[in-house]
């Protein structure tokens, strides 16, 4: 069997191992083109990229698979299968059929559930106790195609949305690897997705952005809890001090405090904060310009007068 595979970040390189360890031949490994990060704008390789320099493999950086180079590339590679996670750009019809089987995809989430870019994020927005990985075919749609595989692990009440992203990675690279075997066995076959009575049971995965992760302090506690969990590590829990200064929030614990919403109260060891009901207790936090610290060191040090809120309208 003769595969290419797409990826870009951390979270796709334990599927790509999995591939190489279980001797499948990889024709070539596509990944989004080197991307500036940090201060210095510097180009830096995907994750993905630098995994397939150290094994050896044919590299194809591009972030339009359907252009004429990209085609002309794929097509070389004669593969026989195309496998997919978290490549970051939609394949169209005619990229799509290259591969003489087609491509499959491996998706963080129990389909049709949580279609699109950033389904674990949005689980724990929603309070989800289970997270899914399907493994499905591709079609044009996003993420409609019929199912080869599914598996479903709880999802611990305090996991942030990148723990949870890079323990489903772990978990879920030998159910690719299952899959591939039986499609190149003959002996695996895809379902349809359930969706439902008029689409009842899909919801969107949209990808969650910065104002997203704005912490009002309007919402009952263990939504601000969920939404604080679900934007970790990004785009990043932050909030405002007395509408003013940005202040960034680490995960948070549901706290036995009675306080008004926004209102915040500390002692030697903790700092609160109340919400619509119920309240919270900061962990870490980082002022604007500084790095992360103790909650209740940054208290004592920030001396806010006893009506200091976090949170309210941006």
């Amino acid at each position: 069997m003769n595969i290419i595979f797409a990826g870009t970040p951390t979270v796709a390189i334990p599927t790509l191992q999995a591939l190489v360890d279980a001797s499948f031949t990889i024709g070539a490994v596509l990944t989004r083109p080197p991307a500036r990060q940090g201060r210095s704008k510097k180009l830096i390789a995907s994750p993905v990229a630098q995994r397939a320099a150290t094994l050896g493999l044919p590299l194809i950086e591009s972030d339009k698979p359907q252009s004429e180079e990209t085609t002309e590339l794929l097509k070389a590679a004669q593969a026989d299968l195309g496998v997919v996670v978290a490549y970051g750009a939609i394949l169209r019809p005619s990229t799509l059929a290259i591969p003489r089987l087609g491509w499959i995809n491996l998706h963080f989430s129990s389909l049709p559930r949580w279609r699109g870019a950033a389904p674990v994020q949005r689980a724990l927005l929603a309070g989800d106790t289970q997270i899914g990985t399907d493994v499905f075919q591709l079609d044009p749609g996003m993420d409609t195609g019929p199912i080869f595989s599914s598996r479903t692990y709880p999802a611990d009440p305090d996991i942030t949305s990148t723990q949870m992203l890079d323990f489903l990675a772990d978990a879920s690279a030998s159910q690719v690897v299952e899959v591939v075997k039986g499609i190149a066995a003959g002996t695996m076959t895809a379902v349809p997705q359930e969706t439902g009575v008029d689409g009842s049971l899909i919801s969107s995965a949209p990808m969650l952005h910065r104002e997203d992760a704005f912490i009002s302090f309007t919402k009952p506690a263990l939504d601000t809890k969920n939404q604080i969990r679900a934007v970790t590590d990004k785009p990043g829990a932050w909030t405002l001090i007395d509408g003013d200064q940005s202040l960034k929030l680490g995960p948070v614990d549901i706290a036995d405090a009675d306080l008004p919403a926004g209102k915040i109260s500390a002692d030697k060891k903790n700092v609160y904060v109340g919400c619509s009901s119920g309240a919270v207790r900061l962990s870490q936090v980082a002022p604007a310009g500084k790095g992360w610290m103790n909650a209740a060191d940054w208290y004592r040090g920030a001396r806010l007068s006893g009506e200091a809120t976090l949170g309210g309208q941006r």
